[in-house]
């Protein structure tokens, strides 16, 4: 079955071009015109990917967005008038996974639509290949081929993209990777100005891991160099 995408902005015209755009490439496209549609539409269909604008009736794009992550793991992309770095970072902090403005490029948000559903698709499938069972440090334990985060035993919800950061970091404790070399391997396209985008990610994993997030344990930022998942004596 073809993923089914929910298109969501109070101007139908905007919606009905993307649902053209993405009906042409094999999706099935679901329309909603607010936020509580589109909570709606969430609960009931089995929605594989979400596009919402920002300023909407009823209820904005973002408390949509913090709503749905309260439940559902899936690809979101912000399409917003908003171009301002602050509107993008507020919407990556909110829980979305990309954020596309307007005007949009149409080639570009179809490609934007493909890697997320790539990403959050094949997460099983490279997991399944993997031998190591867990990778471990302090109170954290990361089971790579169940996707599974722990910190003090206790699952942590993470989004796909958070998930891929956690991954790359947890594969190679100690490690340092600089901002372009995560974003090039967790978004898998050319890094354009990725600080922001990745410290954001960063900033989010370390609210639902650290005992301090100000003050990070684990998740640590070398300043100049990149970002390192900090290797701590565990009985793992």
């Amino acid at each position: 079955m073809n993923s089914c995408i929910l298109v969501v902005d109070d101007d139908q015209a905007i919606v009905n071009a993307i649902a053209i755009l993405l009906e042409r490439e094999g999706y099935q496209v679901l329309r909603a015109y607010d936020g509580r549609q589109a909570l709606e539409m969430v609960a009931e269909e089995q929605v594989d990917l979400l596009i919402i604008d920002v300023m909407m009736p009823r209820m904005d794009g973002l408390s949509a967005v913090l709503r749905i992550r309260e439940k559902r793991n899936l690809p979101i992309i912000v399409l917003s008038a908003k171009s301002e770095n602050t509107d993008k970072i507020l919407g990556l902090s909110m829980g979305a996974d990309d954020y596309v403005t307007k005007p949009y490029n149409p080639e570009e948000l179809v490609a934007r639509v493909n890697s997320q559903l790539r990403r959050y698709t094949q997460l099983g499938d490279i997991r399944s290949r993997d031998t190591v069972k867990t990778y471990c440090t302090g109170r954290l334990s990361y089971n790579p081929i169940e996707q599974m985060l722990l910190v003090d035993g206790e699952p942590v919800h993470l989004t796909a993209t958070e998930l891929k950061i956690i991954d790359l970091l947890m594969r190679n404790l100690g490690r340092i990777f600089p901002a372009e070399e995560i974003y090039s391997r967790v978004w898998e396209e050319q890094p354009c100005a990725p600080e922001n985008t990745v410290m954001v990610h960063i900033r989010r994993i370390r609210e639902k891991i650290e005992l301090n997030p100000k003050e990070p344990e684990y998740l640590k930022v070398v300043w100049g160099v990149g970002y390192k998942m900090e290797k701590v004596e565990t009985r793992c």
